[in-house]
């Protein structure tokens, strides 16, 4: 029996191994190193599909439940409540994790040649914010879900501080880096003192000055897309014949990963079809309408994320919403997506500067400001986190890599 290090990402997921007396990441869809963190349950096939795979029988258009961003739910209320599969079942959200985690478990043990009972998980440095309780409940939650899947030894590390010891190994001085892991659901920063002497030892407690984290990121950045690029062809914040704004939970609901099903109801597509009275444009209700009816739903947060995607590096793309309506299209542009985001931006920054501070330490003290996590691709986002930090030196990671090889590497410390 052989051990794990597991990244449970919001968007992507990695499994590392060990190799000789290193870690390697081990394929987990195909050649793919990485595996996007969905699963759909084709109801058409009777098949459960993971990853891209998943991904693509959706937009296929097979009859089914895509789930996304699974993480961020733990240590909510809805963690432990049913989901509908659309086929007459359902199935607790925590089951839905546990089978996704078995999955890589799968993949991995393939690889290994050998079972695998010993794991290291990440977790962010919040699951949840300000609230400790919660916070505690995911990270049980997570833990459950990895023990029912066969895992009997079990331990987590924090995600920046497992990018720290990525980081570390290409180190031939000692030096002070503020780690800012930016991924789909939170965005983390830990402050560790780094250096070659430093990693011989197994208890880092003491080079660790400070983590912080909120809950916001990636997924969040799509919303804003959503809400404020995409949505108003639907009706958003249009007006009523007396002047008022719409009812915009609908829209709240359709931008919002494990919302989006809810809107499917028999009683939601109902209450819809009663306000066909208050669109001045009917054109919007019956895109909206379209939407709900076709379940097109995380389709448009899928077109959402490909166009912040798209403009990430700044340019401008066009949104094709050819699916809803003939030749819908709508140009989009870096600077819309800043401006859309700039209170997320601005609560990604300050939660940067608190880990600073929350350490005793002034910024211009740190050595280096080191980049990883999907997210750590929008270049304003960086960018702005750099300006916090003048005198850091930015180092960008693997995005998607970093906190995978840096859990192998405490895995290897844990049980090598």
């Amino acid at each position: 029996m052989t051990f794990c290090a597991i990244d449970f990402g919001t968007s992507n997921s990695a499994v590392a191994l060990p190799h000789g007396e290193r870690m390697r990441l081990a394929p987990v869809e195909g050649d793919h190193l990485t595996l996007p963190t969905a699963i759909f349950f084709n109801n058409d096939e009777n098949t459960r599909e993971y990853g891209r795979a998943a991904l693509a029988s959706y937009i296929d258009g097979f009859d089914g439940r895509l789930m996304r961003s699974m993480k961020s739910i733990l240590g909510s209320p809805l963690a432990e409540t049913t989901t509908d599969l659309g086929d007459g079942t359902g199935i607790a959200y925590t089951d839905v994790i546990a089978q996704f985690l078995r999955h890589l478990k799968q993949k991995a043990e393939t690889c290994a040649g050998a079972p695998i009972g010993r794991a290291v998980l990440g977790r962010p440095v919040f699951f949840v914010d300000d609230d400790p309780r919660a916070d505690q409940l995911a990270e049980t939650q997570l833990e459950a879900a990895a023990r029912s899947v066969g895992f009997t030894d079990v331990h987590f590390q924090y995600e920046p501080i497992a990018a720290a010891f990525d980081y570390e190994s290409r180190q031939t001085d000692e030096r002070l880096v503020l780690v800012a892991d930016i991924g789909g659901g939170t965005s983390d920063f830990s402050l560790v003192r780094v250096g070659p002497q430093r990693m011989r030892e197994l208890s880092r407690k003491g080079d660790v000055l400070a983590h912080h984290g909120v809950h916001v990121a990636g997924t969040d950045y799509d919303r804003r897309v959503e809400l404020s690029s995409i949505m108003p062809a639907f009706g958003y914040r249009a007006l009523d014949p007396e002047g008022r704004e719409l009812p915009n939970r609908i829209y709240f609901d359709l931008a919002t990963w494990h919302l989006i099903n809810t809107v499917y109801t028999p009683k939601r597509l109902g209450e819809l079809k009663l306000m066909r009275h208050l669109y001045v444009d009917a054109r919007q209700f019956e895109r909206l309408l379209s939407v709900v009816e076709q379940r097109f739903g995380h389709a448009l947060m899928a077109r959402a994320e490909e166009a912040k995607i798209g403009v990430a590096a700044g340019g401008q793309t066009l949104i094709d919403l050819n699916d809803v309506e003939e030749d819908l299209q709508l140009a989009f542009d870096a600077a819309q997506l800043i401006e859309a985001s700039v209170d997320d931006t601005a609560r990604i920054v300050d939660a940067a500067r608190e880990t600073v501070r929350l350490a005793g330490i002034a910024p211009r003290e740190v050595g280096a400001l080191y980049f990883t996590g999907g997210s750590t691709g929008l270049a304003f986002l960086s960018g702005a986190l750099a300006d916090a930090f003048p005198d850091a030196q930015p180092v960008f990671g693997d995005r998607l890599a970093s906190v995978a090889t840096g859990l192998g590497i405490h895995a290897q410390r844990l049980f090598g």
